[in-house]
């Protein structure tokens, strides 16, 4: 049996949420919006809008057929349109109801994608600077329509009324504000055309601005039909010049009056998918690796952040933009881009752009690369890790530290048809005036990317091989010496393994360039790593860790301090007959070498060197005593 559905009590009934008008704009000022000065760039983008609904029933008109004006005394701020304007059901519908866009009207739903606004919230911003909202507008849409007032307050309150069609001769809408004294800073005429010009530069529709005072800003006062222009001129990618290079310039001196540097070349980014136009100028000084530039963003004309990270991939730090887009999708505060396929799909393209310029420099400008190069190799070589086509193209040009200077990898190639890479920096300054006395091209590799873009050098000049650098390979190019001198140094050469065996370090006797270095201090930070390894092990006696340890434990490799016998001060040192000063010249030449090296010491190592050195300076006291 189906039982009727029972009536709703009062206590169940659906009732209406009821909104809090201050508590809203309180969310909106301190989470929605970054700063007050948003509210003219709504108020500017609720005109863009209605002029474009107003083009889409007039479609004949011509482009600056109807404009936005603006005015500002300190008294007032009002924001005139010519667009298609409101009835009185519109206000009704829109003007008093919080989140309803009239974007949102079923007439013009088709063309949603041609208007900036989409959340129906922008009017409300208008109330972090204001107590009272006062629009008077007309419709475009039905001839002889009147005239509409709404007056909107902070408290939620509003009035409606019709006036006669001659309190507004023409369609369009008016949105004055009586600015509240707290809101001076974002008010003032100054300042509201300052505002004016920075969200909306690249509007298509004439915008004007009237400060009521004659000047250079106005023409009179809040009758003036006129007004100072505030985007004069279109987007600067939308000029005509009459040669590339007139082009050119054009490009970058705008690039230097947004970003405040002379670009070190403007790209020029054009999406015609997604209606994207714009440039990208290249910073003239290196960043920092991973560091992201904010991109200066529009969405049809109007200014929608400055910060913009996310229009171009993270190795891309070496540029900054400037673009307007049709296609892209605001946020809520249309402060951001939001996150979506298409801007997946944008910022793929324009990475493809930015890849695009730097092989046209590589083919038929080598002076821009080298300058390039000279100021940003870090960031293609962060690129060219993961683009072989950017690895293939550009490989070969990259600086890179090495025993020869800093050269290219084809300048170093051309001289060494074996590379050796070091793993860390401190490696490589360990060895490099050694090896290049010993003929051996090694590269640095111990910055960022650089080890793994010399291992792939074969892959872009075959002829030469590429391997890395152990000691095994450099003692290899070092000479022995003879038995004799082998012989007379044993003793020595035993008690400095005696004295440093707690660093874990072998001693040899070698000869190699240059002898003005006494001694050479081979020791990897993975060989110290397992040295500190295994010294754990034997020191857990049982327990978990113990285990741990005594399972990955290992022979760890030592160090080793080869002595020059072609330095003066090594073949006085192996002389040394008496024990306790042996020790302690062994001591002082591995400080020495460990010095060099230019890597962190130890704390017993620090200790060391100032031991030996104390130690040979009391010898020296006593001796001349």
């Amino acid at each position: 049996m189906t039982l009727p559905d029972a009536p709703l009590s009062p206590a169940t009934a659906d009732r209406t949420f009821q909104v809090d008008l201050r508590g809203l704009v309180d969310l909106l000022s301190h989470h929605l919006y970054s700063s007050p000065r948003v509210y003219l760039r709504e108020l500017l983008q609720n005109a863009v809008d209605a002029l474009t609904a107003r083009h889409g029933l007039e479609q004949g008109a011509p482009a600056d057929a109807f404009g936005i004006r603006l005015y500002a005394d300190g008294s007032v701020v009002r924001v005139e349109d010519d667009g298609v304007g409101l009835t009185e059901a519109d206000v009704h519908t829109f003007l008093a109801t919080i989140g309803r866009s009239s974007k949102r009207a079923e007439q013009i739903a088709d063309q949603r994608a041609d208007f900036i606004g989409q959340f129906g919230i922008g009017l409300l911003s208008c109330f972090l600077v204001a107590d009272e909202i006062h629009v008077l507008s007309r419709s475009a849409r039905t001839p002889d329509a009147p005239a509409v007032e709404w007056r909107g307050r902070g408290d939620g309150s509003y009035t409606v009324r019709t006036l006669p069609a001659s309190t507004r001769p023409r369609p369009g809408t008016t949105v004055t504000l009586t600015p509240r004294a707290d809101a001076g800073e974002w008010t003032r005429p100054a300042q509201v055309h300052a505002l004016a010009r920075h969200f909306g530069s690249l509007l298509r529709h004439p915008v004007t601005f009237d400060d009521g005072t004659g000047g250079p800003g106005g023409t009179g006062g809040p009758g003036a039909s006129g007004g100072a222009p505030v985007n004069p001129e279109p987007a600067p990618w939308a000029r005509t010049h009459p040669t590339p290079g007139a082009r050119s310039r054009a490009l970058a001196a705008y690039g230097e009056e947004v970003f405040g540097f002379t670009p070190l070349d403007t790209i020029e980014l054009d999406l015609p998918a997604v209606g994207l136009k714009g440039i990208a100028c290249v910073l003239p000084e290196a960043v920092p690796a991973g560091r992201r530039h904010g991109h200066r963003v529009h969405v049809k004309g109007m200014l929608l952040s400055e910060q913009a990270e996310e229009i171009l991939p993270d190795w891309a730090f070496f540029v900054r933009c400037v673009v307007d887009a049709e296609s892209l999708r605001p946020t809520a505060s249309r402060e951001s881009l939001y996150e979506d396929d298409t801007l997946a799909a944008v910022r793929d393209a324009l990475a493809e752009r930015l890849r695009a310029w730097i092989a046209k420099a590589a083919a038929s400008d080598p002076e821009l690369l080298g300058r390039f190069l000279q100021v940003h190799h870090l960031a293609v070589k962060s690129l060219a890790v993961h683009d072989d086509e950017i690895m293939r193209m550009l490989l070969p040009w990259l600086p890179f530290e090495t025993t020869d200077g800093h050269a290219t990898l084809d300048e170093f190639a051309r001289t060494h048809r074996t590379v050796l890479v070091t793993s860390s920096v401190e490696e490589f300054r360990q060895v490099a005036a050694i090896a290049s006395a010993a003929g051996l091209g090694v590269v640095n590799g111990g910055y960022t990317y650089d080890r793994a873009l010399v291992h792939r050098l074969p892959e872009v000049r075959p002829e030469v091989s590429v391997a890395d650098l152990d000691p095994a390979t450099l003692t290899a190019h070092l000479d022995p010496v003879d038995r004799e001198t082998e012989l007379a140094a044993a003793a020595y050469l035993a008690q400095a393994r005696d004295a440093l065996a707690v660093f874990d370090c072998d001693v040899a006797l070698r000869t190699f360039q240059p002898a003005s270095a006494p001694a050479l201090l081979l020791d990897s930070r993975e060989a110290r790593h397992e040295r500190t390894r295994s010294q754990l092990a034997r020191e857990q006696q049982g327990g978990v860790w113990g285990d741990i340890l005594g399972a990955l434990r290992q022979e760890a490799p030592r160090a080793q301090l080869i002595l020059n016998q072609l330095n003066p001060l090594v073949r006085t040192a192996v002389t040394i007959d008496e024990p306790e000063l042996a020790r302690t010249s062994a001591e002082a030449l591995y400080g020495q070498a460990a010095m060099l090296s230019r890597r962190p010491l130890r704390p017993a190592e620090s200790s060391l060197i100032n031991r030996s050195f104390l130690d040979l300076l009391a010898h020296a006291l006593r001796k001349d005593s």
